[in-house]
C-alpha cells in the first residue's frame, strides 16, 4: 500500500490547473485547421456523437458533469449493485442456453464452467417430457434451472417440481426461475396468455421455494424489434409494474411479490451503453419499489444475455469479439447472470466448440482478467455515471408514456410499442445502410471467399408478434443475391477496379471501392485489363486532382470498350461518369441498384 506524504501528492503542484475553456481553445484551433470555424461550447459540440433516445456523447468528462449520488453497492437505489459484496466472492452466475438438449451437453457445461442452464422448454424447444432425460445426472440442488416455456410454463414448471420431488431435493436448496412472461410471450406471438395461472406458480414459490422466482420480465423482445436502450429500459418497467399490480392482487405481499421477479436485458458490444443501461434499470426498480412501499426489497435481480440483434451470419467468428466485449460490459454493469450466446447462434444450433467458447468467455474474465474482483468498476467514472444518469431519465419518460397509453399489455395490443420500436429501427437502419455503424465482417472487411459454417436448424422461435430484426439483415439479402448467382453461374457478379496515376494516388480509394462492393457479394477484379475482367461495370479509383485531369476521358475509353456503366470512387461532377460512390453513402442502395443492373435477382 502507498502512503501518501503529509501534503498529499505534490508532483503535479508546480503545473497550473487547466481549465475547460483552455481545452476548447485547443479544439477550436484543431478545427479551425480543418476548415470548420466554431467557438467554445460549439467546438466541443462538434466533437460529440448523437446516440439514440436523444442522448449524446460528449468528448470529455469532468467533475462539473455532476450526476445524483449512486449510493452504496448492496443499497438504495442500487445503482452500484443489488448486493454489497457484489461479484467478488465467484463472479456472476455463468447461465448456458439450451434450445436442445444432445445427450452430455448439460454436464458438459456444468463440468466446464458453466453455473446455472436456461432451458428453453415446450413448443420449438425441449419437449416437456424430455427435461427429465435432460436433466439426467444434474444436481438439481446445485444447479440453478431456468425456464422458458412459452405457453406452456404451467406444465413445464409442474414437471420440474416433479423432478425435484424425485430426487428429494430440499425445497430451501431449490434455486432458479420458472420463466413465466406472459407480457413478453404476447410481444413475441400477439397470443395473451391468463395471469391466473403464473399467480399460482408465484404463490407456490414465495410459500415453499424461497429461492426459486416464478416470473421472467424479458426486455429482449423490444430489443430484438428495434428499440433503443430507453425503449428495453421503459418496457421492462412497465412490464414489472403490471406484473407487480396481479402479484398484489392475487394476495403476495408487495415485498413476496418483488422477491418473484428477475429480469433479462440485452447486453451489446457497446460497453458504456451496456453498463449504463444495466445500472440504470436498477435505479428505475429501485424506484418502483420505493413508491410501492417497499424500498428495502428493490434490488433488480439482472439476467444480462449477449444481443442477438448484433450476431451476423456472414464471417460469424467475429461474434465472438462482439460476445466478449458485451459479456465485460455485463458483468462491469453489476448483472448477476450473464449468458453469452455461441457465435454461431444466427446459423443455428450451436456445436460443442461454440458452446465451450461460450461458456469459456465468462470464465476467461472471471478467473483470469478477475473482472469481478472489483465491485461496480465503473463506478466513479464521470462519463459512466453521466450516461446512466441520462438514460434513466429516458427510460422513466418511455415507462410514463405507456403507463398513460393504458400499461404494457395495452400498448402492446394497440399496436403502438410496435410502431415506437419500428420508427427507432428504421433510423438505426439508415445508420447501417451508409455503415455509420459499421458490422466488421458484413459491411466492412466481407470475405467473399469464406467457406460457409453449417449447422444443424434450430427450432422455429415464437412468432407473430414483434419482428426480430438483425443489424446484417439489409447485407445478408444481398450475399444471398451474389450467392444464388454464384450457384447458377459459377462466379459472382464483378466488378473491374481501373486505377489512375500512382499507387498512393489511387490506393486509398481502390481499397474503399473493393470493400464496399464486396459487402454486397461484388466481386472486385484488379488485374488485368477491363476486357480481361469479365465485368461490364467499372470503379475509378484515384485522387482529386487526377480526376480533374482524366476522368472524363478514361469513362469515355471504358465505355468504348464495352463498360455499361462507370462508377467514380469519390465526389464531384464529371462528364462520363453514370453514378458516385463515397464514406457515407447509402451502400445498401448502392449495392442493390448495381446488382439490378447486373441482372442479379
Amino acid at each position: 500500500m502507498t502512503v501518501l506524504p503529509d501534503d498529499g501528492l505534490s508532483l503535479a503542484a508546480e503545473f497550473p490547473d487547466a481549465t475547460q475553456e483552455q481545452w476548447q481553445r485547443l479544439v477550436e484551433g484543431v478545427l479551425r485547421k480543418s476548415g470548420r470555424e466554431v467557438s467554445g461550447e460549439a467546438a466541443e459540440d462538434a466533437l460529440s456523437t448523437t446516440l439514440e433516445d436523444g442522448l449524446r456523447t460528449r468528448p470529455l468528462y469532468t467533475a462539473r458533469d455532476t450526476a445524483p449520488d449512486p449510493g452504496l453497492p448492496g443499497f438504495a437505489p442500487y445503482v452500484r449493485g443489488g448486493r454489497p459484496e457484489g461479484g467478488a466472492a465467484g463472479g456472476w452466475d455463468v447461465r448456458q442456453r439450451h434450445t436442445a438438449a444432445p445427450d452430455g451437453a448439460l454436464l458438459a457445461d456444468l463440468e466446464n464452467g458453466v453455473t446455472s442452464l436456461w432451458l428453453l422448454a415446450g413448443r420449438g424447444g425441449i419437449p416437456v417430457p424430455g427435461l427429465a432425460r435432460a436433466l439426467d445426472g444434474v444436481y438439481l440442488d446445485l444447479a440453478p434451472v431456468v425456464l422458458d416455456a412459452g405457453q406452456d410454463t404451467g406444465a413445464a414448471a409442474a414437471e420440474l417440481f416433479r423432478l425435484y420431488d424425485e430426487k428429494g431435493v430440499d425445497p430451501k436448496a431449490v434455486r432458479g426461475n420458472l420463466g413465466a412472461d406472459p407480457l413478453g410471450y404476447e410481444a413475441r406471438t400477439g397470443t395473451a396468455l391468463p395471469f391466473a395461472p403464473v399467480a399460482d406458480l408465484a404463490q407456490r414459490c414465495a410459500a415453499g421455494f424461497p429461492g426459486l422466482r416464478a416470473l421472467t420480465v424479458d426486455a429482449l423482445p423490444y430489443h430484438e424489434a428495434g428499440g433503443s436502450a430507453a425503449q428495453e429500459l421503459g418496457a421492462s418497467l412497465a412490464t414489472g409494474v403490471a406484473y407487480l399490480r396481479e402479484l398484489t392482487e392475487a394476495g403476495l405481499g408487495v415485498e413476496q411479490a418483488l422477491g418473484q421477479l428477475e429480469f433479462r436485458y440485452a447486453a451489446t458490444a457497446d460497453q458504456f451503453l451496456t453498463i449504463a443501461r444495466l445500472r440504470a434499470a436498477r435505479r428505475l426498480w429501485a424506484r418502483v419499489a420505493e413508491v410501492s412501499g417497499a424500498a428495502e426489497a428493490g434490488a433488480q435481480v439482472q439476467h444480462a444475455v449477449t444481443s442477438p440483434v448484433m450476431m451476423s451470419r456472414r464471417d460469424p467468428w467475429v461474434n465472438m469479439l462482439r460476445t466478449t466485449v458485451a459479456t465485460l460490459a455485463a458483468g462491469v454493469g453489476g448483472a448477476d447472470s450473464v449468458t453469452v450466446l455461441p457465435f454461431d447462434h444466427a446459423i443455428g444450433l450451436p456445436d460443442a466448440f461454440a458452446r465451450r467458447i461460450a461458456r469459456n468467455t465468462s470464465t476467461i474474465l472471471i478467473e483470469e482478467s478477475h473482472l469481478a474482483r472489483v465491485i461496480d468498476p465503473a463506478g466513479g467514472s464521470w462519463y459512466v455515471e453521466k450516461l446512466t444518469d441520462e438514460l434513466a431519465h429516458a427510460g422513466w419518460e418511455f415507462f410514463r408514456s405507456i403507463e398513460r397509453d393504458g400499461g404494457q399489455a395495452a400498448v402492446l395490443r394497440s399496436g403502438r410499442l410496435r410502431t415506437d420500436l419500428a420508427t427507432t429501427w428504421a433510423e438505426r437502419s439508415k445508420k447501417l445502410a451508409k455503415r455509420r455503424e459499421p458490422v466488421t465482417g458484413v459491411s466492412e472487411f466481407p470475405f467473399l471467399a469464406e467457406k460457409p459454417v453449417v449447422r444443424e436448424p434450430a427450432p422455429e422461435p415464437p412468432s407473430g408478434g414483434l419482428p426480430r430484426v438483425r443489424r446484417d439483415e439489409a447485407y445478408e439479402e444481398l450475399r444471398a443475391r451474389s450467392d444464388a448467382h454464384l450457384a447458377a453461374t459459377g462466379s459472382r457478379p464483378r466488378i473491374y477496379l481501373a486505377t489512375i496515376g500512382p499507387a498512393a494516388a489511387y490506393t486509398a480509394r481502390a481499397g474503399f471501392a473493393a470493400n464496399l462492393f464486396q459487402a454486397g457479394g461484388i466481386e472486385p477484379v484488379t488485374e488485368g485489363t477491363f476486357e480481361e475482367s469479365g465485368a461490364a461495370e467499372v470503379v475509378l479509383c484515384s485522387s482529386d486532382a487526377l480526376y480533374a485531369e482524366q476522368a472524363a476521358q478514361q469513362a469515355e475509353l471504358l465505355k468504348a470498350a464495352g463498360a455499361r456503366h462507370v462508377v467514380l470512387a469519390g465526389r464531384g461532377e464529371y462528364t462520363g461518369i453514370d453514378s458516385y460512390v463515397f464514406a457515407g453513402c447509402d451502400a445498401v442502395a448502392v449495392l442493390s441498384e448495381t446488382l439490378d443492373r447486373m441482372g442479379v435477382s
